[in-house]
């Protein structure tokens, strides 16, 4: 253990004399640190030594099961401790609203009102870890000003004497959990005097004590005879695993929540053959009272009741399975579940590497790795064919795992591994099965031996389950958007022509929400020494969409490339839609360009009015006159506008997708926008263009697409 001094540290002091064996450094910060915000649990977390993992060394308050999902994370998993460390600062999280807004996963396992904060315990160069320490749900929704300042003030120290220790050559290490020892005994020991205990031995409901780990330390006699189990039986035991009709999820649910939370909390359950009894649990720091009673009628509450001989359920396992089944629900291409595999699975299962295998045409597939120093180790298998043996390919085509607990083992059975040293020593070959198919191999190593369990084999194969569906959905996602990808690059222009006397540049930003592809286009045509430019948004952000954006930028350039004015091309392409039968509607922005002139006529059909930056840098609206949307109404007329375009004017031509974001008044979006172009309208056009949609490129929810296309006049 790392010690700490009572005294004053003497600067000539041997190392040995400070570093002596004494307290434990970790529990007794933490311990501190909890006391003085009046946390009711909390835990200590270090920066693992050679990998971007945080692990947890030390838990007050509550079983360290609580939090098993979570004994090892990746330092870019989303939860507060990671976040915390990745932005050394203070991560608050208010109650459970605010977690299953910001941290899903968690409140998928721990769906309990608390609140939490999670603080980094770093000095000026360098993160040593993090503290999280959680308050009952009756915790107001904001950290107090004290409590912040206590809380990083004594992590701060924390730090420094964790660099002390570092100095000295002493390492921190994992310490003992700082939980009270369950008291078994007699009623009289427990609860203090012998006439207290004679008194509840009186009462006729039930009572019981439980330590924070769920074990019963008292048991009256009305207790015992209610649940049918003698106290004998009962004391030293976990309650759902002493009475096996209580051996079921939902109830040990309720003892979770009532601890996490803080809260008193209840439940009833079936006593067998038809005797319904009332649970009612109460909390506090130290453990639970529970009051039993029996339950008034309740037939009307058809449920069946576990079975005798059930197994009791393991509060680790169901608590990593439903985080890591939060997790990867949000993975959306093979990347993203690469990533989640990496950043979630491996660490909670004590993996250093991992690789997921996918198959083509016959043929096996590298979807993604990661912990490889070497990749060529594992980017030469891709292509391989099927039908070589190897565990990958074997558990690919079979679907049946693989698990070698040390090299030796793996080589006998496939010895060509003697000529693809890959550096790990244990492995286990997951075979991802969806929709009743192999779909790929997710391969977890290991740089030691590792023996494989039968319990810890029977997790890995239900997480193999999960990863395939991920990935099933991922296959499926990033084969859909290569499709729109290819067909909306295939309908937009591939580049800008190069015009006489004007400079031009366009950027396209596809929604973040739905298929990647909609119905927004622009385009530049030369004609005769002149120029034409069109902006439009087809509605809607499907194939259809995309397909009809296309015919109509076709049906544009033929109509301006015959001659026709721009009112003409306007109502032409208007007719054309109606003619489509398309049931779409479509904004659209024409303009003919005359440089020599210093002119540009203007006709509009329901789109956003562009934006004119003069020389000296006024930005105006052109609010232009014109028609409705094409598509509506065949017999409708589109006025046309002319316009000065003088030499270092610039045009701002958009769809609504730049403007337009849920909560924002569009007025005073197009107001900054117009600001923008002001202050940055004297730039390189590209530089514009990225300045003008950079917060939408920013934006991690678009609802539109987003076009831009800038046109500035030369001399």
């Amino acid at each position: 253990m790392v010690g700490v001094s009572d005294g004053h540290r003497s600067a000539q002091a041997p190392a040995s004399a400070r570093t002596r064996v004494g307290r434990p450094l970790l529990s007794l910060a933490l311990a501190s640190m909890m006391d003085e915000v009046h946390a009711h649990s909390g835990a200590v977390y270090l920066v693992a030594a050679d990998e971007p993992v945080l692990e947890m060394a030390v838990v007050a308050g509550l079983p360290r099961a609580f939090a098993a999902p979570w004994e090892r994370v990746g330092l870019s998993a989303p939860i507060p401790v990671a976040e915390a460390v990745r932005e050394r600062r203070l991560v608050w999280v208010g109650g459970e609203h605010e977690m299953a807004r910001r941290f899903p996963r968690i409140a998928v396992v721990l769906p309990y009102p608390f609140a939490l904060a999670a603080v980094p315990v770093a000095t000026s160069s360098k993160v040593y870890g993090a503290v999280f320490v959680t308050w009952p749900g009756s915790h107001p929704p904001d950290l107090s000003d004290r409590e912040r300042e206590h809380l990083i003030a004594a992590c701060g120290r924390l730090a420094v004497r964790l660099e002390r220790a570092v100095e000295d050559n002493v390492s921190p290490h994992a310490e003992p959990d700082l939980l009270g020892a369950a008291q078994v005994g007699s009623p009289a020991g427990t609860l203090g005097t012998v006439e207290a205990a004679r008194m509840v031995a009186r009462l006729p409901y039930g009572l019981c004590s439980l330590d924070l780990h769920g074990r019963i330390s008292f048991a009256n006699a009305a207790a015992a005879e209610l649940i049918g189990v003698p106290v004998s039986q009962l004391l030293g035991s976990q309650l759902w695993a002493a009475v096996p009709w209580l051996n079921d999820p939902v109830y040990e649910d309720r003892y979770r929540a009532a601890l996490l939370s803080q809260h008193s909390t209840s439940f009833v359950a079936l006593r067998p053959p038809g005797d319904w009894l009332s649970f009612r649990l109460y909390p506090s720091t130290t453990g639970l009272s529970v009051r039993v009673n029996r339950a008034r009628a309740v037939t009307e509450m058809n449920r069946s009741g576990p079975q005798p001989g059930d197994s009791p359920p393991r509060l680790v396992t169901i608590s990593q399975l439903l985080s890591l089944a939060g997790a990867l629900t949000e993975a959306v291409g093979v990347q993203d579940v690469v990533q989640l595999v990496a950043d979630e699975i491996a660490p909670a299962v004590g993996s250093q590497a991992l690789v997921v295998l996918g198959s083509r045409a016959g043929r096996l597939r590298v979807l993604g790795h990661r912990g490889y120093p070497d990749a060529h180790v594992v980017e030469r298998f891709d292509g391989l064919p099927l039908s070589e043996p190897t565990p990958g390919t074997h558990a690919l085509t079979t679907g049946v795992p693989a698990f070698f607990d040390s090299r030796e083992q793996l080589e006998r059975l496939y010895p060509r591994r003697h000529a693809t040293p890959d550096g790990f020593e244990a492995w286990a070959y997951l075979p991802l099965i969806a929709s009743g198919r192999p779909v790929g191999t997710c391969v977890l190593a290991y740089t030691e031996r590792h023996p494989f369990p039968a319990d810890e084999r029977a997790v890995l194969t239900s997480l193999g389950g999960l990863i395939a569906q991920a990935l099933e959905r991922a296959v499926l996602y990033d084969a859909k958007h290569q499709l729109a990808h290819g067909l909306q690059a295939a309908l937009l222009p591939h580049g800008l022509p190069s015009l006489p006397g004007i400079d031009a540049a366009a950027r396209y930003l596809p929604a973040t929400q739905g298929m990647d592809i909609g119905g927004d286009f622009y385009d530049l045509v030369p004609v005769d020494g002149l120029a034409a430019a069109v902006i439009g948004d087809v509605q809607g952000h499907n194939v259809t969409a995309a397909g009809l954006m296309g015919q109509i930028r076709t049906a544009v350039r033929a109509y301006t490339t015959v001659g026709q004015t721009p009112a003409e091309v306007m109502r032409s392409t208007n007719r054309l839609l109606i003619d489509l039968g398309a049931e779409l509607f479509a904004s659209c922005l024409y303009l003919r360009l005359d440089p020599r002139r210093g002119r540009a006529v203007m006709a509009r059909a329901g789109h956003p009015p562009p934006l004119l930056r003069r020389p000296d840098g006024r930005v105006r609206v052109l609010d232009l006159a014109g028609g409705p949307l094409l598509g509506i109404d065949g017999s409708a007329v589109y006025p046309t506008t002319e316009v000065e375009l003088a030499p270092g004017s610039v045009l701002a031509l958009y769809t609504d997708g730049l403007i337009e974001s849920p909560g924002v008044d569009i007025e005073d979006a197009l107001a900054d926008l117009g600001r923008q172009l002001a202050e940055a309208g004297d730039r390189p056009l590209d530089e514009l263009a990225d300045e003008l949609v950079r917060r939408s490129a920013a934006a991690m929810e678009r609802i539109d697409d987003v076009a831009l296309l800038l046109l500035r006049a030369r001399d």
